[in-house]
């Protein structure tokens, strides 16, 4: 049975965020479908969103008729900060939580997940510019400074921007094997050595 991975789209969302993982995913999905996974993406309303940096994404589906996701990933990035208040925003990432077996964030995505009370009594993290903000959403998380994801079981968070395709390189590894892993990883020629 195929299953489904789903990376929410939405204004203001950090480009590399939704991007880097897409491209991890996307990539796995493409040239190795018999691990049996696809890659979409939606929005609240479907149609166009612009992310942080003016990119338009125009995109699959909308929350009305996404198909049932077994993972979705949450993007960071300024448009997060309107979530942070939104009870119908907050309300559908709680009945999510009840219909998707892993729910992921990318840098401030974790920050929303904590509004809506997903991550209490829980390791965490996020973009090193929120961890403060993360820890006062809900004193109980665990918050992690020192980490490019945190895998939780059915959380996932990761840490700012390109880490989100540390966290997807991961998710691939978990649900396959960690020679898949390498194999993405060489085909998109991601080499996390950094050499500044």
């Amino acid at each position: 049975m195929t299953r489904r991975i789903g990376i929410l789209m939405f204004e203001e969302m950090e480009e590399l965020d939704a991007v880097g993982p897409w491209e991890v995913l996307g990539y796995w999905t493409k040239y190795f479908p018999d691990d049996g996974y696809e890659l979409l993406n939606f929005s609240r309303d479907g149609g166009e969103v612009t992310c942080a940096k003016g990119l338009q994404i125009v995109t699959d589906h909308s929350y009305a008729n996404v198909p049932a996701l077994d993972v979705l990933i949450y993007p960071g990035g300024f448009g997060t900060r309107a979530h942070l208040t939104d009870q119908t925003q907050l309300e559908w990432l709680r009945d999510q939580r009840s219909t998707t077996s892993i729910l992921a964030s990318v840098c401030t995505g974790s920050l929303v997940f904590a509004a809506a009370g997903l991550l209490a009594n829980r390791r965490a993290t996020t973009h090193w510019a929120s961890l403060d903000l993360l820890a006062e959403l809900d004193p109980s998380i665990d918050v992690r400074s020192d980490v490019r994801y945190v895998d939780e079981g059915d959380v996932v968070t990761s840490a700012g921007v390109s880490a989100g395709l540390d966290m997807a390189l991961h998710l691939v590894r978990r649900f396959v094997t960690d020679e898949r892993a390498r194999q993405v990883r060489r085909g998109i020629q991601y080499d996390p050595q950094p050499t500044l």
